[in-house]
């Protein structure tokens, strides 16, 4: 006997293949998936290892001494830096999804962007010649990432039908995508960048943000008319049975929806993105990082592990998608497996180096591939949650992630709670920052992909890349507000103390999570049928 379940899945199934089919995309599966998810999900992949890479030792060169090649910044300074840099990073993606809606379509986008931020981690690499090369580097990344960021989330979404019940679990896989790139880079370009030379950091995330477009521009063909010009798309969607005509009222509601969302991802990202400012000014100076006998030892397999895991997980992902389109796309695959090839040396030199060494310091960066080792971690597991009957709404999600954001703080306060007032350096266990990275990145899988996911299904389609533009808006207000209240980090730990200061990013996510939680009935009901 057939269960409702099945004949559900069925359902999806065969609306996935008619949505396919009027596209022009092909019917090809990976993992129950269109074959195009993955090549998103490689292209996306090395744009978050350049991202993340630079990202992870912005800061830490910054602050670091002038005898160490860095700027010598007081941590104030170089987090006001941080706040406005990524703040715009994710600014400018409405500018960048309301082009691309308007003129030149989302895949000319993605390219464009990918080639802009290939130029600026070039500039940042040559920052040894020129101050003036490091903040055009930056200005260039700023402008790329609109571009790029919110038209390949709508690639993504666009490559299934409107309010197909697939497309959270299609974003939590895209999301492992996101975070095996960042995984990757900040681990390699975080090591590169502390123990061999920051530019070469810098450069290290440009090589791979090349290879990202370079994949991207000869598979593009794989995705028939989506994100292609505005005419074509449009064309199609009038034809494709699986595009709803949709009332003013429950468009109107669906946007209020969006918006409400996007106002509570402000909260999370202002306490999440703590991980490149404040938590890495906690790891640097006030956890123990010079590690001996035994614990020595046992780093240095966790660290090799960490190095090698996610690179074989990805790998095989590769290899599977190679078999099903390489006669189609080599060139896609080819230029994927350079890449590959580059990285899997970078790797085994790292782990390698590291094992044969007499001292063993943790990086301060190392502690922020904790986050996107355990999404790479989770992501299948959360995935599958989501596409069975234990898949709450979007709002109860969100409520969730923010009261397990708050949760990883709690963890930090306490653990900081023998630290004394006004302390610049201590040796607190590295185990509360691991334990903060595991409840962040559960809160993180339960609003990032989620998030994308909601937008793609409650935005009209002639809107979705304003959408996913005005939902990195409160994306990029959360990530300013995060750079500017890390730095008060000095000033509230003198004042009281660096437990206080993580105490105040525990009430706000948890606050905001149970006001989620009261208001979901609500917009669920505003959604109308999208789940």
């Amino acid at each position: 006997m057939q269960t409702s379940n099945e004949t559900i899945s069925i359902d999806n199934n065969k609306e996935l293949d008619l949505h396919l089919e009027s596209n022009g995309v092909s019917k090809e599966k990976l993992f129950s998936h269109p074959v195009g998810l993955f090549v998103l999900f490689f292209t996306e992949m090395w744009e978050r290892f350049s991202y993340y890479g630079m990202r992870a030792i912005l800061v830490l060169f910054l602050i670091s001494d002038l005898s160490k090649n860095g700027w010598g910044w007081p941590r104030p300074e170089a987090l006001q830096l941080y706040a406005i840099y990524t703040g715009l990073v994710y600014l400018t993606p409405i500018l960048g999804g309301l082009i691309a809606d308007r003129f030149t379509g989302y895949r000319k986008a993605v390219i464009i962007g990918a080639f802009i931020m290939t130029l600026g981690h070039a500039a940042m690499a040559l920052e040894g010649f020129s101050n003036n090369f490091f903040y055009a580097g930056l200005l260039l990344l700023i402008i790329g990432n609109g571009f790029f960021k919110p038209n390949i989330s709508s690639i993504v979404g666009k490559l299934y039908p409107p309010i197909s019940d697939k497309k959270d679990a299609a974003y939590a896989i895209f999301y492992m995508g996101i975070n095996s790139g960042a995984f990757i880079g900040m681990l390699m370009c975080g090591y590169i960048g502390e123990k061999v030379g920051w530019h070469y950091g810098f450069g290290l995330a440009g090589v791979f943000m090349l290879f990202g477009m370079l994949q991207f521009y000869f598979g593009q063909k794989i995705f028939g008319v989506i994100g292609s010009a505005v005419d074509k798309t449009k064309a199609v969607e009038k034809a494709d049975p699986t595009v709803e005509e949709i009332p003013k009222k429950v468009r109107n509601q669906r946007l209020w929806v969006i918006a409400i969302l996007s106002i509570f991802t402000i909260f999370f990202w202002m306490v999440f993105e703590q991980a490149g400012g404040s938590m890495t000014i906690f790891a640097k100076d006030y956890t123990l990082r010079n590690l001996t006998g035994g614990a020595a030892t046992t780093f240095k397999w966790v660290d090799a592990i960490l190095t090698i895991f996610p690179l074989v997980a990805v790998t095989f992902v590769l290899f599977s998608l190679a078999g099903k389109i390489f006669k189609k796309y080599p060139a896609t695959i080819l230029f994927t497996l350079l890449s590959f090839a580059i990285i899997w040396v970078l790797a085994i030199w790292k782990v390698s180096r590291e094992i044969g060494s007499v001292s063993t310091e943790v990086p301060a960066s190392w502690f922020s591939v904790l986050n996107s080792f355990f999404i790479v971690s989770l992501a299948p597991i959360v995935s599958k949650i989501w596409e069975t009957k234990f898949n709450p709404s979007g709002p109860v999600k969100f409520g969730f992630g923010l009261i397990f954001v708050g949760i990883g703080f709690a963890g930090l306060a306490y653990g900081g709670s023998s630290i004394p007032q006004g302390a610049t350096s201590a040796e607190v266990s590295l185990f509360w920052l691991i334990f903060a990275y595991f409840f962040h990145t559960v809160g993180e899988l339960c609003i990032s992909p989620v998030g994308l996911s909601y937008v793609s299904k409650l935005a009209p389609s002639n809107l979705v890349g304003l959408m996913f533009g005005v939902f990195f808006t409160c994306t990029a207000i959360g990530n300013y507000l995060a750079g500017a209240t890390g730095s008060l980090i000095d000033k509230i730990s003198t004042a009281y103390s660096i437990s206080t200061f993580f105490l105040i990013f525990t009430i706000i996510p948890i606050v905001a999570g149970l006001i989620m939680f009261a208001i979901s009935p609500i917009l669920r009901k505003w959604m109308h049928g999208v789940h």
